[in-house]
């Protein structure tokens, strides 16, 4: 079974995750542009089971439908490396950047793309959404 690490900066935090992922995406909202300082969020979504190396500190937030979204980032560098969602522990959303795998698979859908900045031009084919899909 294919098994990918995606890590922090320094290196202390890390995840591996097992399979290709569930799905791939991009998201426009402010929230993901204020946690990257970028102008959106690549993630990439992992079914359990997941491995967890080093300490991370956490902090949660509640998105607009009223989610609770608990992110990971490292306490020594402050990358954020993956986040899970209250009630949804059999799955993961890894910062598809963490993998540093220039080969990794492109998105297939995009979210919150009423904030996109007009600038980003997506990927031809990608299914893109105002906001949260249905």
């Amino acid at each position: 079974m294919l098994s990918r690490t995606a890590s922090c900066a320094c290196g202390q935090l890390r995840i591996e995750v097992n399979g290709e992922p569930r799905g791939i995406g991009l998201c426009h909202c402010l929230a993901c542009q204020q946690r990257t300082g970028s102008v959106f969020a690549a993630l990439a979504s992992f079914a359990a089971p997941f491995r967890i190396t080093g300490m991370a500190t956490d902090y949660v937030r509640t998105g607009d439908q009223g989610a609770r979204f608990r992110f990971r980032f490292c306490p020594i560098c402050a990358t954020t490396v993956f986040h899970t969602e209250e009630g949804e522990e059999g799955r993961v959303s890894v910062a598809v950047g963490a993998f540093a795998d220039p080969a990794f698979p492109a998105p297939t859908v995009s979210v919150y793309d009423c904030r996109r900045h007009p600038w980003v031009t997506l990927p031809p084919g990608i299914a893109a959404f105002d906001k949260d899909p249905p």
